[in-house]
């Protein structure tokens, strides 16, 4: 009898032990995506002591001098003096997986990286900075979740 309550017991225990762990990637996931936040935050702070506004058409326009290469594996042909930048990662994975939507969308995306290792996802990218606010103004309108679009003047 005493047999049988030990071996209920150690299975019960083993089971336990083993059907309720948790993943770690599940675990790690979380901690990724906090870190990125986290990063983000503290990167965009110290990003914007480096970033020189030089000139503001109107009071919503704002032209962020910058400078920028080409992210690993990107075609720099089509980086003009004027780009509209509709977001920013420190996470090359994230700024793939917007690239990837809005090539889908049918814009021809590129990848650019800044000094401090920012990755700028760069929808269009133009010789004037009038044609660049055009092209930002109307994808703001397209799209609403990228109200925050920004033009980079590249030095």
């Amino acid at each position: 009898m005493k047999r049988i309550i030990i071996a209920i017991t150690g299975l019960l225990l083993v089971g336990g032990l083993t059907s309720c762990k948790p993943k770690q990637s599940a675990y790690r996931e979380a901690w990724e995506k906090a870190k990125q936040r986290e990063m983000a935050q503290a990167g965009n702070q110290g990003a914007m002591d480096d970033i020189k506004p030089i000139a503001r058409t109107t009071e919503h326009t704002a032209v962020v001098r910058e400078r920028i290469v080409p992210a690993q594996g990107e075609d720099a042909t089509g980086l003009r003096a004027f780009s509209v930048v509709i977001g920013s990662f420190q996470n090359v994975t994230n700024a793939k997986s917007l690239k990837e939507r809005m090539t889908a969308e049918g814009y021809n995306v590129f990848l650019a990286q800044n000094e401090m290792g920012m990755y700028r996802v760069i929808v269009a990218s133009y010789d004037t900075k009038e044609e660049a606010v055009a092209t930002r103004e109307s994808i703001k309108r397209r799209y609403s979740q990228f109200n925050d679009a920004w033009i980079l003047h590249k030095q």
